[in-house]
């Protein structure tokens, strides 16, 4: 009897786990940032290359950091989003542009439109590594003490602008 035992038990157990990880959503990351600093950084303006920007000069109002790129096809995807954003003031964006030719970046902006109130430029991409970005796009909620609150992986869609990133928003305003 414990000849069979003992196999079904690790079945069972092997299983359960197995279960359990096919319910998970893999949108869901946690991110050990949250309810922390952003990252210490210097960077400059994608649109003016000598003015250099850290999070201090970012505070004093909760805004979004969208890291995007030219070269990303998922961001294309909620820049028409984003876009209605700034039109509408919902919050201001401030986009992080990663891993990118400052030159692709501009022409993207210039064909597509510009949602962001200022974008800086992260060529090498060390600010995104320290912010954890797995890929682009990615959305940070950050307040106005420059706290992370809230981490977007993936395209921002309507449903997740107002179920998940507006709330927070709404809260630390």
């Amino acid at each position: 009897m414990k000849k069979f035992a003992i196999p079904l038990i690790v079945f069972v157990l092997i299983g359960a786990l197995l279960w359990k990880g096919l319910s998970l959503d893999p949108k869901h990351i946690p991110s050990p940032l949250i309810d922390k600093p952003l990252p210490e950084f210097s960077l400059t303006r994608v649109h003016q290359p000598t003015k250099k920007i850290s999070p201090k000069d970012l505070y004093g109002r909760v805004y979004l950091l969208n890291v995007w790129a030219s070269w990303c096809v998922a961001c294309r995807q909620e820049h028409p989003l984003l876009m209605e954003m700034d039109r509408s003031k919902l919050v201001p964006v401030i986009g992080l542009n990663y891993k990118d030719n400052n030159d692709d970046a501009l022409g993207l902006l210039a064909s597509m439109g510009d949602p962001y109130e200022m974008s800086l430029s992260d060529t090498n991409g060390r600010v995104g590594i320290d912010l954890g970005v797995y890929g682009v796009p990615e959305t940070f909620v950050i307040d106005k003490q420059g706290i992370i609150r809230y981490k977007h992986i993936g395209p921002i869609d309507e449903a997740a602008l107002q179920n998940k990133i507006m709330p927070v928003v709404q809260q630390y305003r």
